[in-house]
This record gives structure tokens, sequence and C-alpha cells, in this order.
């Protein structure tokens, strides 16, 4: 071997060892970057005519676990969906009251029942009367407050869908611009490691908003598709949708601006991540917690009209029928002729005329009659808060089915119940709800965990394994280094030889 091909060998080594160190240099720096893959480059030799001349760094690559990665992209849009929902059930828990702390629904029913048993005793004490005024207008302040929650819960929904269709168009188009930068390298047969890793991280906020999985293509680019096969374009703002505010009687389809892609309307389309976890809050979960709460105001307030006392109603005095309850959580009140005149909850304020199917006849107590009137309070307090409308005849059952403002919602409690133990359904429905999506964010929390861990470990950096590289790396490098001294040196006394 010449001393020149000995020097041009010993060069290359140094240059391909200063780009594995300019390799290891980037990996330790994103060593913390989330989505980031470890970057390596192999060494090979070179040779010309069967003879070695050096060794050259091949494009780098990205080391990735291709399988614990695909798992990872779908436990993330599932751990988003599903942390998303608990999030908004968690708000709606805060407003429910704690069963038996005497601020929730089935407490407070059950404080407006002992006020009238305690009126039944003296009809005429206007402390009593003023007392279950004060109950009732505890109960009905609960159920506004808790109707507002889920309206707002519905809005907040809304509002993150118009939010995060903005976030994903713009991580589509850059995971396109990315991917046409990938193609062209890879035609080159250059190392795209950098740009995948870049595109690593949009497709994981992708995965987060969408639950969308990704499709390699034989040249370097990527597909997306949702688990409902609808394929997410790369190019353009492809999604659209529009603000809008959202009532308890608003739904979608209806009302509430579709999702659309280039004008079709995708919205069923997009089933997974936060946007699919928000599409279900507004159009599933939280109007049919409105629609439990809608058919327990509608039904205590009509078992009282039914005896003879309009105690509940909208704000203008009326009770809506079951056709038009829908948002009548948010508008109950004690109706405002009764607080006018607190006698009136042992009076009554509406005749009733008997009927086999419903309460037997009433005539409320005139002006002027009797202080001790108790016919009234003994039918609300054995009739209105019981199972039976009179005595041998059941209550009507409290609506339970074709319910929410698509008419589509099933209540899953029975409404053949007394107030009391709807009130008590009302609460545990929201609870059941809201202890199932709990868990399920749990799990896919723990799963998503898991395979981060997995993927870290196999696909991450390992900052012990990049400097016992550094270490090997340096080694060969003050080797060839020396060869190359070694060589000037020579080079130097053969030329203070010549003459």
């Amino acid at each position: 071997m010449s001393l020149d091909n000995g020097l041009a060998i010993a060069n290359s080594g140094l240059a391909a060892i200063s780009q594995q160190f300019a390799l290891i240099s980037q990996n330790i720096a994103n060593a913390s970057t989330p989505s980031y893959a470890a970057e390596s480059s192999a060494l090979t030799s070179k040779s010309a005519a069967g003879v070695g001349s050096g060794v050259a760094s091949a494009p780098a690559t990205l080391n990735i676990n291709n399988a614990v990665q695909t798992a990872l992209m779908n436990s993330t849009g599932t751990a988003s969906y599903q942390g998303t929902i608990a999030n908004a059930m968690t708000g709606l828990d805060q407003v429910m009251g704690t069963p038996g702390q005497g601020n929730d629904l089935s407490s407070l029913t059950a404080s407006l029942q002992s006020s009238f048993t305690a009126l039944l005793n003296d009809p005429s004490n206007a402390a009593q009367q003023n007392a279950v005024i004060s109950a009732a207008q505890g109960l009905t302040g609960q159920i506004n407050t808790i109707a507002n929650t889920i309206g707002s819960a519905r809005q907040t929904a809304q509002d993150q869908i118009v939010n995060s269709i903005t976030t994903l168009n713009t991580s589509l188009a850059q995971i396109g611009s990315l991917n046409k930068q990938i193609i062209a390298i890879h035609q080159q047969g250059l190392s795209s490691a950098d740009l995948q890793n870049q595109r690593a991280g949009l497709v994981q906020t992708v995965a987060q908003l969408t639950g969308a999985k990704s499709i390699s293509i034989s040249n370097g680019a990527i597909s997306l598709y949702t688990a409902q096969g609808l394929q997410l374009p790369t190019t353009g703002p492809a999604f659209q949708t529009s603000p809008a505010a959202i009532g308890a009687s608003d739904s979608y389809p209806g009302t509430i601006p579709a999702i659309t892609m280039n004008g079709q309307d995708v919205t069923t389309g997009i089933g997974g991540g936060s946007i699919g976890a928000a599409i279900t809050l507004r159009d599933q979960i939280l109007p049919a917690q409105q629609a439990s709460l809608d058919s327990f105001s509608q039904t205590l307030a009509s078992r009282f009209a039914s005896q003879g006392l309009t105690l509940f109603s909208d704000p203008t005095g009326a009770v809506p029928p079951t056709s038009s309850m829908i948002g009548f959580a948010n508008a109950i009140t004690v109706n405002q002729a009764v607080v006018s005149n607190p006698a009136l909850v042992r009076d009554g304020t509406n005749t009733i005329t008997g009927s086999s199917t419903g309460a037997t006849s009433f005539t409320p107590n005139p002006p002027g009659g009797p202080a001790g009137f108790s016919t009234l309070i003994d039918r609300i307090v054995n009739f209105s808060f019981g199972n039976q409308v009179q005595v041998g005849v059941p209550q009507s059952p409290a609506p339970t089915t074709s319910l929410g403002p698509a008419g589509n919602t099933t209540l899953r409690y029975s409404g053949n119940a007394a107030i009391g133990d709807l009130a008590t359904s009302v609460v545990a429905n929201e609870a059941a709800t809201s202890a199932s999506s709990q868990s399920a964010s749990t799990q896919a929390g723990q799963t998503q965990s898991a395979l981060q861990a997995q993927a870290t470990q196999t696909s991450g950096v390992s900052i012990d394994q990049q400097m016992g590289t550094l270490v090997s790396l340096q080694n060969a490098y003050a080797a060839n280094a020396k060869v190359v001294g070694i060589a000037q040196q020579m080079m130097q006394t053969m030329e203070a030889m010549i003459p």
C-alpha cells in the first residue's frame, strides 16, 4: 500500500467519524424531544479493484420498531379520546353534589318532601309555608346549575372542535410538505431521517386530534386514515367548520355546523382522538345528561301540578308538555305566583278534574277558607312524591325514550318510579357515565405510558449507548489521526531526503 493510499484511508476514516460525531450530538440534544427516534449511520468499507480504499458513513436512518410505533400511535388517539371525555365528566361531577350531603338532587328532593310533611302538621304556619318555598328553590337552583354546566360543557366541546380543526389543517399541511421533501431526498438515495423525525411529531399531533393511523408508502411518504376509513388529505386546509353557540335544543345533524372536507360532510368520519371525543360529548353524552335532567324536571313539575299545585314551572308559570321539555331543566323555577303568595302551598293553584287514570278531583282552598286546610298537602305528600297518582293507579312514567335534541336518546333507567327515586337515578346515571369514562381514561393512559416506555427503549435515545459509541469513536478518531500524523512525518522526511 502506498503512503498516499494509507493517508487517503485515514482521512476517509476521520471524515466518516466526524459525521458519526455530528449524529451522536444531534441524538443527545434531542433525547427529551417527544416522538424523536434515535438516528444512526452504518460505516461501510470502500474498495477499488479489490483493494481497500477507506470507509464511508451511510445515510442516516431511524432506529424504529415499527410494531411498537404503530401500537403507540393507536394508543395515543385512544388516550386522547378517553381523556377528553373523562375531563368533561369530571367537571359535571363537581356540580352534581355528594349523595347524602344535602347538596345533591336526591337530598334536596327529600328535603322538599320533609318540608311538606312538616307543613301537614300545621298548614297555617307561615314559617313552614316559606320553608316549603325555600326547599323548592334549593331544588330548582341545583337543577339549573347542573343544566347550565351541561350546556357549558357542550359549548366547550364545540369550541374545541373549531380550534382543533385549525390545528389539524396546519399539521396535515406540514406533513404534506415534509412528504414532498422526503420523496425528493429518497429518490436521491440520501438520508431523510431528520425530516422523518419532524414528521413523526406532527403525526403524533394528528393522532391525538383524530386517532388516525399512518401507512408508509414505498417512496418514503405516508398516508393517514381514521378508524372510520377517512383518508386525511395533506394538501391545503381541507377541513372546515364554523363556530356556533350551542343551546339545549341544537343538534347534529341539524342546527350544529358539520365538519366538512373539501365541501363534503365528514363529521362521522372522525371518531377518535380529542376531536372525536368532543363530537361524542357534544352530540351524545352531554345531550343524554341533559335529557335525563329535563325528564326529571318535567316529571317533577307535572306530578305536583296534577295534584292541584303548580309549584314548579317555566318563567311564564307554565309546565311544558313532554313534547316541548328540551331545555326545561335550564328554565325550571318555583312558580312566581306561589313565591308571591306562599299560602298557595297549602291552598293549591289549580282545579283538578278527576279521572280513572289520573288524580282524583280537587278544588283549591278559596280565599278566606279554612286556615287548617290540609287536603292539598296530603295529596302532595301521598301522591306527588309517591308511585301512585291516586290509590291503586300508578303514576305516569317519566319519559325515557326518544329524548334529546335529535330524538335518539334513551335513558338507562326506568321512568316508573317515585320522584325521589328518579332523582337518585339522574345522579346515578351521571355517576355511572363518569366512572366508566374515568376507568377507560386511566386504562388508556396506562397503556399509552407502557407503550411510550417501550418505544423509548427500542427507538428513543439512550444516553448511555450514545456515550459508549462516542468513546469508541473517539478512540477510532485518535487512531486515524495518528496514522495521518505519521504519514505526514514520513512525507516530510522523504521530502527532506530529496536533494
